[in-house]
C-alpha cells in the first residue's frame, strides 16, 4: 500500500507529463463553475453544458477551475452527471492537441482563450497608473487606515 504522498506525486507527474489525445468516445470541455462535491459544470464545444465528476484519484490531488479545460470520458448510467474527468490539460498539453489537429474550432475562436493569453482583465477595466515622474511623494494618496507620519524638518535629535 502506498502512502498518500506517493499517491499524490504519481497522481501530479501524470497529470503533468501525460500527453494523451481525445479518443473517439472522449470530449474536450472548459470548466465552468465548480458545484461541490467533486462536481464541475462544463460547457462542450457545441456550447452544451453538464456535470462532470473529479474521480477519487484527483480529488484533493488537483484542482482546476473556471475556464479550464478538460478531457471527459461519458458515462451512461448518469442523469445529472454525464461525464467524468480523464485528464486535465495544461498549457502544453493543449499545444499537443493543437498540434494533432484535435483541438475543437469552437475553443480555439473563443474569447476566453485570446483573453487568457493576454489578461483576464480588460486594460479599460483597470485603475490609471502613474509613473514616478507624474507624481511626487508629497502628491500620493495616503492609506486612511495607516496613521499619518509627519515630516519634521527641524535637527532637535542632533543635540
Amino acid at each position: 500500500m502506498t502512502s498518500k504522498a506517493t499517491k499524490r506525486k504519481y497522481v501530479i507527474k501524470e497529470v503533468l507529463d501525460d500527453f494523451v489525445l481525445p479518443e473517439e468516445n472522449q470530449k474536450i470541455v472548459r470548466v465552468m463553475t465548480s458545484c461541490g462535491n467533486n462536481l464541475h459544470e462544463v460547457c462542450d464545444a457545441a456550447n452544451n453544458k453538464f456535470l462532470v465528476s473529479m474521480p477519487t484519484k484527483f480529488r484533493r490531488n488537483v484542482w482546476i477551475k473556471k475556464n479550464d479545460y478538460i478531457m471527459v470520458t461519458p458515462i451512461e448510467e448518469g442523469d445529472k452527471v454525464k461525464a467524468e474527468i480523464t485528464a486535465i490539460l495544461y498549457k502544453e498539453q493543449i499545444k499537443y492537441i493543437k498540434e494533432n489537429g484535435l483541438w475543437p474550432q469552437s475553443f480555439t475562436d473563443s474569447k476566453i482563450e485570446k483573453k487568457c493569453d493576454n489578461s483576464l482583465i480588460d486594460s479599460d477595466m483597470l485603475p490609471p497608473s502613474y509613473s514616478d515622474s507624474d507624481q511626487s511623494d508629497d502628491e500620493c494618496i495616503s492609506n486612511p487606515n495607516r496613521p499619518a507620519l509627519r515630516k519634521d524638518n527641524s535637527d532637535s535629535s542632533d543635540d
